[in-house]
């Protein structure tokens, strides 16, 4: 058996640290490709597989005094359950800063999500001015 000069134990050493290099890209690489789905306001229609989170991406308007919430008729929590949400600031001009609103597929099925951008948000609050609704047929098979 040939010798290269490197003792036994380093080359073992480095062999552990190498797979666990390549490990850790492999598991960075499949965490990109299994980050949630991503839908614009424009997206209608949606389609996901039970446990699949998404989220939606509205333009945020905060310094104006609005925000967006999930209006009534809420959407089947059967099929579908809001999980939270987040603002994500410093977006390319025109749209400037968006909101993400998060969501997970619970089980086959299909229910609509409407969302609405409001300043009071309370009854009535589809009927303010400045107010915005999307809509969204969501089916999860």
């Amino acid at each position: 058996m040939e010798h290269s000069g490197i003792p036994r134990g380093t080359r073992t050493l480095v062999i552990v640290v190498a797979i666990t290099a390549l490990l850790i890209a492999l598991h960075s690489v499949f965490s990109q490709l299994s980050a949630p789905e991503v839908y614009d306001a424009d997206d209608t229609e949606i389609v996901v597989s039970p446990g699949d989170r998404f989220s939606v991406r509205v333009t945020d308007d905060a310094a104006g005094g609005y925000r967006w919430i999930i209006a009534e008729p809420r959407p089947d929590p059967a099929v579908l359950k809001a999980t939270g949400g987040h603002l994500a600031t410093g977006g390319p001009p025109p749209a400037g800063p968006a909101r993400y609103l998060a969501f997970e597929a619970v089980r086959a099925g299909r229910t609509d999500l409407r969302l609405l951008r409001c300043r009071r948000c309370g009854p009535g609050a589809a009927d303010e001015a400045g107010a915005r609704s999307l809509n969204f047929r969501v089916t999860v098979g």
